[in-house]
């Protein structure tokens, strides 16, 4: 005797095959996928479930994970417009300063995490000070969720040194490490803001929890010529000289980028979340999706935060994706459709490490699925 039985679903399941049930039948057990198979079969025709769902007319799919938000940032929603992201910063740095606490960050997630949650997000990465209270948030909310400790060289929120953040981050990792929903990690903001070695003491935490790495990385031409006059070196080859490249290290952005950078990326197994509404709200650039695509970089999808892209919403975030490739590309063909449903699901699923629970709907893995009417 099963838990739930899905009856009558189109699934789709988002496995490396791209496979679909027109008629499909799934079971549920434990919070496990049990079944999958078309209804008619004898499969389908012998189970039973405590609870049945007909889902006649409906998709049936993956939780969409969204690889990269400031779900507190909702209480800014709508503040700043027409900059370039750099002047927004610093608007957007002021104004949270002003206004955040641990309380109203807990608040301001809960009411971002909801915005993701009801668009059809179970998982999400989020970097956002205080990241305890997003935790919680999403706790509260019965989500998953990737965060940690911040890393930001000048004061920041609170005033809190180098020394702090460290702290932070150890406290996070062994309050949160191994849960089920909440995935650690260490976040510094960004290679403009985070000297080279403070970057390198945040990997290390990450590195020795077996954590992942986050960072902002080539989002505009600007921070290129920062980065470049600074170091000498461009975001990319800035971060690989330092050895912070790897399958554990997510990138936000990488909107310029190169040939080169692009193969470094790819060589050491870096994954890479897109971000085009807030990249074209800043006037940021439009990242080569398809370029890094075919180069076999694993690729994402993020939102970003509100104040950014001034709302939540992955599947504007997906069309966005597939039809900026092909407009840039000139090639009808790139970035089908199949292959954006998998860098909102099973593709972050990999990029967080959890390939064997999240991202599609195997036998298995969690019952983690969403309806579309």
């Amino acid at each position: 005797m099963y838990d739930l039985l899905i009856k009558d679903a189109l699934l789709v399941t988002c496995d490396k095959k791209h496979s679909l049930y027109q008629n499909g039948v799934m079971a549920v057990k434990a919070g496990r996928i049990k079944e999958i198979t078309e209804s008619g079969s004898a499969v389908a025709d012998s189970l039973q479930a405590k609870e049945v769902i007909s889902a006649k007319g409906q998709i049936v799919m993956p939780g969409l994970i969204n690889m990269h938000c400031h779900a507190a940032d909702s209480l800014f929603r709508g503040l700043v417009e027409n900059l370039s992201l750099e002047a927004w910063l610093g608007r957007v740095w002021i104004a949270e300063k002003a206004i955040l606490t641990p309380k109203t960050t807990f608040l301001g997630s809960v009411l971002g995490l909801a915005e993701n949650l009801l668009s059809g997000v179970t998982s999400v990465m989020d970097m956002f000070w205080y990241p305890v209270e997003t935790a919680l948030a999403a706790r509260m909310l019965g989500m998953r969720l990737s965060t940690g400790g911040i890393f930001f060289d000048p004061p920041g929120i609170g005033g809190r040194t180098h020394d702090d953040y460290v702290i932070e981050a150890k406290e996070f990792s062994a309050t949160f490490g191994g849960s089920s929903d909440i995935f650690p990690a260490t976040m510094p903001h960004g290679t403009y803001t985070v000297s080279p070695k403070h970057l390198i003491s945040a990997k290390s935490i990450a590195d020795e929890n077996e954590e992942l790495f986050c960072t902002h990385a080539a989002e505009t031409k600007a921070e290129q010529a920062d980065i470049q006059n600074r170091y000498g070196k461009s975001v990319i080859r800035h971060l690989a000289s330092h050895g912070l490249l790897g399958n554990r290290t997510v990138l936000a952005h990488c909107v310029h980028v190169d040939d080169h950078e692009i193969s470094l990326m790819a060589e050491s197994d870096t994954s890479v979340v897109h971000n085009p509404m807030s990249n074209l709200k800043l006037g940021s650039g439009i990242s080569p999706t398809f370029m890094m695509q075919e180069a076999g970089i694993r690729l994402t999808i993020g939102t970003d935060g509100a104040i950014s892209g001034n709302d939540l919403d992955m599947w504007l975030a997906m069309r966005l994706t597939s039809g900026l490739a092909k407009g840039v590309s000139m090639k009808p063909d790139v970035l089908p459709a199949k292959d954006v449903l998998h860098m909102a699901t099973l593709n972050g699923a990999e990029a967080l490490g959890k390939k064997l629970e999240l991202g599609s709907l195997e036998v298995g893995k969690r019952a983690d699925f969403i309806f579309l009417d």
